[in-house]
């Protein structure tokens, strides 16, 4: 299975590979073991350019598997890299979906603090988070002091693959780059004091996004996936993308419509019950509370909560 990333190396933004359990630099080891022409400057332009390059990506990993006894100064551990959001850098704001699991909206109409007893499922809810929110696996979570109710939100993330408006239900896969794991950290006391979700979503680093992407043609059916979170080791969410209110292809297809969608793009597909707001004593994210969550397939996407 291909696993695609994007890491920091000494402050300059690299696409990467897994080979293995190691990582590498896809240029790097193209330079090294492939004929060279394998050199995307980002993940959207490998994205953009994956009908191309991504049989070449696919059989650079392949050979570099091989010869991973050759290669083991530029094959390096997971845990010495420096992850950055998978697509650190969209062209347009994060693509959001509020509301769209029924256990989810069940317990938060029980919620303590929410004010209203009936929510409107029949039309998907959008809404944007800031691209200065993306942060990478392993980073820290600043609690800005303008909050003091973090929650978490487990979610399973599309990436788009290519450009298209008005997209049929039909033809969504074929708009769909691959998927990584998200954490939609929420600030429901600026939410409720604000009456809308923009701003109590999109304060700055506070949407974890990896820690690989896994290409569509290698995932399956992203529609029977489990979705987990824990909190210090304590499962909080245990769902499954099944359990959805609108799929991927009717949120897609409707989001699509008058507004155009672009390679790189990324698009969060709602979370499950068990967030910290809704339980039944309320739990809210602070400094040193370590974060996790892991959708089926695609890794496990972790954490901590810091001091801003």
């Amino acid at each position: 299975m291909t696993r695609l990333l994007t890491y920091d190396y000494r402050g300059v933004p690299r696409v990467g590979i897994y080979v293995g359990e190691k990582i590498g630099h896809i240029a790097r080891l193209s330079g090294l073991i492939g004929d060279g022409s394998l050199n995307p400057a980002s993940m959207v332009e490998l994205i953009e350019n994956w009908g191309e390059l991504g049989p070449k990506v696919r059989a650079l990993a392949a050979e570099a598997e091989k010869k991973a006894a050759d290669l083991s100064e530029v094959l390096v551990d997971a845990d010495e890299v420096k992850f950055m959001a998978s697509v650190p850098s969209p062209g347009k704001n994060v693509l959001c979906m509020g509301l769209n699991y029924k256990d989810h909206v069940a317990e938060g109409l029980q919620a303590k603090d929410v004010k209203t007893d009936k929510v409107e499922l029949d039309q998907p809810i959008f809404f944007t988070k800031a691209p200065s929110t993306l942060i990478g696996h392993g980073a820290g979570i600043p609690r800005h002091n303008c909050s003091e109710k973090y929650d978490y939100e487990a979610e399973i993330a599309v990436i788009i693959g290519r450009r298209g408006i008005n997209i049929p239900r039909d033809e969504v896969y074929d708009h769909i780059f691959g998927y990584c794991c998200a954490n939609d950290i929420s600030a429901r006391d600026i939410q409720r004091r604000h009456k809308q979700i923009f701003k109590g979503k999109t304060l700055d680093d506070s949407c974890p996004l990896g820690p690989y992407i896994v290409p569509r043609e290698d995932y399956g059916d992203p529609m029977n996936m489990t979705v987990k979170s824990w909190v210090n080791g304590d499962l909080r969410q245990d769902s499954s993308t099944a359990n959805m209110i609108h799929d991927i292809p009717a949120m897609i297809s409707s989001l699509s419509e008058g507004f155009t969608l672009e390679p790189g793009d990324i698009f969060l597909t709602g979370t499950p019950s068990g967030v910290g707001y809704a339980r039944e004593v309320p739990s809210f994210l602070q400094p040193g509370d370590v974060v996790e969550v892991e959708v089926e397939g695609l890794g496990r996407l972790v954490n901590s909560i810091v001091e801003a």
